[in-house]
């Protein structure tokens, strides 16, 4: 179904939706890709469902897309504080392993100032210049292999340099700062850690973020940059976190550590992610590659929301009710875990038309892969999308078709949604 005037991009499709009655708590599920099937099931028949675990006390599954966004609007009675992830950590945890994440108002919005204007629309904007060239750099030296692993040659390297330029870190620490950030936020994957959560006893590490032994290499890497902008100085992200509220008091040590331990976990991961999964959908769908690559500025605008709405990579955050409640008849106790799935949100079919169908013209687009209403939308947004525009501008230009030579590996995690691996063959224009 066109829209008049323009090429025919949308047409029904045929995609596999996964099993219908997924275990959505288990990370093995996420192993054959996000079980869409059993979450429009949910949509349909049970929108705010109860989930026993099996290592925890069970949480609501909240999956309509407005749900999600009543739940994100009111922190005071579903609280950030208590932990954004299933993991359950009593106070000595939580209080060791906070970050801005886990705050809610006006905590939230204290350390949020922090660094917030280096992330805006308008200062994201001066880095087009620094990523075009990153991207070209990249793109350039993946074609001359021509068949590669799209995720490590080209989606790891983009995020994970320009990363490094905002924190003032330099390129040849980079990679090895992504792997620990991978350790981190992959820790259910046994590719990224030998401490998986699951699978291994990680007690000891308790008090350390994702429960991982590589917050430690990354806290004393945290350590002595502060030491070294404490005595140079500088105007990188690093020089913000170090410098006092709007409050007049700096962050502690411990609180300095976990913020730059999360925007190495969280800066780079993500955004790999949703251009490794961009890229299948390409692969998947060589006539709409074809019209990328007379896309105009307008269509630009919409393939990157839809890439960020195909793709929602970040599955779910937890929130914690403060007191009893009902949402949809359901009535929700003070200190139940409530679970917020922009991953179902984002194929609401009372939401979005046709949401299984990947529409490069879809708009609008009210996507929530950076979630959606209250305090906690994503930091880096504006950062994310010009890197994923930018970055799949330089294919289109150099780029006369894309394939997928092999099966793609997925991440085993039900919190992030990560193709690992994507074998492509380029072919070049």
């Amino acid at each position: 179904m066109g829209r008049q005037g323009e090429a025919m991009t949308v047409t029904a499709e045929s995609v596999d939706l996964g099993d219908d009655h997924a275990d959505i708590t288990a990370h093995d599920t996420y192993v054959d890709g996000v079980p869409h099937a059993t979450f429009a099931r949910l949509r349909r028949e049970d929108p705010v469902s109860w989930w026993d675990e099996a290592d925890g006390s069970g949480f609501w599954a909240v999956v309509k897309y407005r749900d999600i966004i009543d739940v994100s609007r009111q922190p005071d009675l579903f609280t950030s504080t208590r932990g954004i992830r299933l993991e359950e950590m009593d106070e000595e945890e939580t209080a060791a392993r906070r970050t801005i994440m886990e705050t809610d108002p006006p905590e939230h919005t204290r350390l949020r100032r922090l660094v917030n204007r280096g992330f805006t629309r308008r200062a994201v904007g001066a880095y087009e210049e620094a990523i075009r060239a990153l991207a070209v750099e990249v793109v350039e030296r993946a074609l001359e292999e021509g068949e590669f692993d799209f995720v490590t040659t080209v989606a790891r390297q983009l995020p994970m340099r320009m990363l490094g330029r905002l924190l003032g870190i330099p390129d040849s620490d980079g990679s090895h700062l992504v792997d620990l950030g991978d350790a981190l936020i992959a820790n259910t994957d046994p590719e990224f850690t030998d401490h998986v959560v699951d699978l291994t006893d990680t007690e000891r590490y308790r008090l350390l973020p994702f429960r991982s032994p590589a917050a430690i290499e990354l806290f004393d890497y945290a350590q002595a940059k502060a030491d070294e902008h404490r005595a140079h100085g500088g105007d990188d992200l690093i020089c913000r976190m170090l410098a006092p509220t709007a409050d007049g008091r700096p962050l502690s040590d411990l609180e300095f550590k976990n913020f730059f331990t999360l925007m190495v976990a969280a800066g780079n991961d993500t955004t790999r992610y949703t251009m490794a999964g961009g890229m299948k959908a390409f692969c998947e769908r060589p006539a709409l590659w074809a019209e990328l690559r007379h896309a105009d500025e307008r269509l630009w605008d919409t393939v990157v929301e839809e890439i960020l709405r195909w793709t929602s990579v970040t599955m779910h955050f937890r929130r914690t009710a403060t007191r009893d409640t009902e949402l949809r008849g359901r009535t929700i106790r003070a200190g139940d875990k409530v679970v917020v799935w922009f991953v179902s949100g984002n194929r609401d079919e009372e939401q979005f038309p046709d949401p299984f169908t990947f529409d490069i013209r879809r708009d609008p687009n009210d996507h929530m892969a950076f979630g959606r209403g209250g305090p906690h939308l994503c930091l880096g947004a504006w950062l994310a999308r010009l890197e994923i525009r930018v970055l799949f501008q330089e294919l289109a230009r150099r780029v006369a078709a894309v394939e997928q030579t092999g099966p793609e590996q997925r991440l085993r995690s039900n919190f992030i949604a990560g193709i690992k691996h994507l074998p492509v063959r380029l072919t070049p224009a």
